[in-house]
């Protein structure tokens, strides 16, 4: 099974050997955590700009929804033109002490470019990364809550996963 089937989970261990793989990933950023959505969609190169106050994000899971998963089937799905997150955005999470980071997106990082900077730096400050999400237009801006835990496999980086948002109200 290839682990970035799907929606899935990078943890620090695809990047840095010395990061937690699948397996250690903290339940604390993963289950039950606050969720702060960001608007990107029509961007293909999301700036820090979209970010807002980095006091809203502390500790929350950040998730960007550029629309791209309504290619989700199409061969213009895995077009290098989608929609990721520039480096500064990487750096700018970090410092506000985020607990995920999530798009919507083919992937987070451009992929016509071998450098991969939120990669790098996310997974470098232990921030797991959750890659090809769906239905983020159905989650509101702020309320919601996520659960996203991938089976606990040792040795790996990259696994797939159930993402669920949820919120109190009706």
């Amino acid at each position: 099974m290839v682990g970035n089937t799907g929606t899935y989970i990078d943890a620090p261990f695809l990047f840095h050997a010395d990061g937690a793989d699948i397996a250690e990933l903290p339940l604390e950023r993963l289950f039950n955590v606050a969720i702060v959505m960001i608007r990107a969609v029509g961007t293909r190169a999301v700036g820090p700009d979209v970010l807002g106050d980095p006091a809203r994000l502390w500790g929350k899971a950040v998730l960007v929804h550029t629309g791209w998963s309504a290619r989700w089937g199409a061969p213009a799905y895995r077009s290098p033109d989608h929609p990721f997150l520039v480096g500064e955005v990487a750096d700018a999470l970090v410092a506000a002490n985020v607990a995920l980071v999530g798009i919507d997106s083919l992937d987070i990082d451009d992929t016509t470019l071998p450098t991969r900077p939120c990669h790098h730096t996310l997974l470098g400050a232990g921030i797991p990364i959750i890659e090809q999400m769906t239905n983020l237009d159905a989650v509101p801006d702020i309320g919601a809550r996520l659960v996203a835990l991938p089976a606990p496999v040792r040795g790996t980086g990259s696994f797939p996963l159930r993402a669920v948002a949820w919120t109190d109200h009706g």
